[in-house]
């Protein structure tokens, strides 16, 4: 099976070791060269590594709407495109190629959670349960019809990073699922998406990282949960702007002002909100390094 892959982050780098596994990976199509670092000179994408140690040709075209760069994909005579995380649009015409069409593996459970950030979105909004879908691309975003879905429950605890990772995986091992019953004929009907319940997940900006203290507690925790490790959540404390990475709601401050410091010890430093505390338990100083909150307060004192 010729297999065009797309991607361009680490999340979709297991998917192109599964997709080089079931198939002939004729070519890897990766976000082109970005400035990167202090010095920001141009770094190659995490799937362009990959996809160079194994040997694979690397195609990076700013677009596909053009016809030199659809014809260059017509050329690979691909029986499927795998995309996972590509970040460009892939117009009606290229959809049309492949003999099987495009794949896409989504991290959420569609139609919850449409779009560019579906994993930052999930945990920001308190969601228990999250997952991976593969489906079959159609002209609209995350449209299409799926294939194949698995669940999992989102921990307590879990941030944008650590669910991502996880994700990433669980997404790798449906894509192969579903290669694997393909190659056999044995693939399930898609289903069409139904429109009720559909939300969409919109690119997360660094404008967004302020908390707000007149929010509740919970709600803040979770934004804290979902912005780690970018853009990490930050907020005014006493007066210093620190970056917090680690938080969660905990009860009391009933009467005390938004954003004022209620408490201070070494299981963190509780913060009142529109409802409840949060607890700082990991933040960032400004030019500093992560530190718990005891070792903030450490610092504070010796100044």
């Amino acid at each position: 099976m010729r297999i065009v892959f797309a991607g361009t982050p680490e999340f979709a780098v297991p998917s192109l070791r599964v997709a080089a596994r079931h198939g002939q990976v004729v070519a890897v199509y990766t976000q082109p060269d970005r400035p990167a670092g202090r010095g920001r000179g141009l770094a190659a994408s995490p799937v362009k590594r990959e996809a160079l140690a194994a040997g694979l040709p690397v195609l990076q075209p700013q677009s596909l709407r053009d016809r030199q760069a659809q014809d260059t994909l017509r050329a690979l005579q691909p029986d499927l495109m795998v995309v996972v995380a590509y970040g460009l649009i892939l117009p009606r015409a290229v959809l049309a190629i492949p003999v099987h069409g495009c794949w896409n593996v989504h991290a959420s459970l569609l139609p919850r959670w449409r779009g560019a950030a579906p994993i930052q979105r999930a945990i920001e909004a308190g969601d228990a349960d999250t997952g991976v879908c593969l489906m079959r691309m159609q002209k609209g975003l995350d449209t299409g019809p799926v294939y194949l879905r698995k669940s999992t429950p989102i921990g307590p605890l879990e941030t944008g990073g650590e669910l991502t990772e996880r994700l990433s995986g669980m997404g790798a091992q449906l894509l192969g699922d579903g290669l694997g019953l393909l190659r056999i004929g044995l693939l399930p009907g898609a289903q069409a998406q139904s429109e009720i319940g559909a939300t969409y997940a919109h690119k997360v900006e660094k404008s967004e990282a302020p908390l707000d203290w007149m929010r509740p507690a919970d709600e803040l925790a979770c934004k804290v949960r979902a912005f780690n490790p970018w853009p990490i959540a930050e907020a005014m404390i006493d007066g210093e702007r620190v970056r917090i990475h680690g938080a969660i709601a905990v009860p009391g401050g009933d009467g005390a002002a938004p954003g004022s410091i209620v408490g201070a010890g070494r299981e963190g430093l509780d913060v009142a909100t529109g409802n409840g505390l949060l607890r700082i338990r990991v933040l960032q100083r400004e030019g500093g390094k992560a530190i718990t909150a005891a070792d903030y307060l450490n610092a504070r004192r010796t100044q």
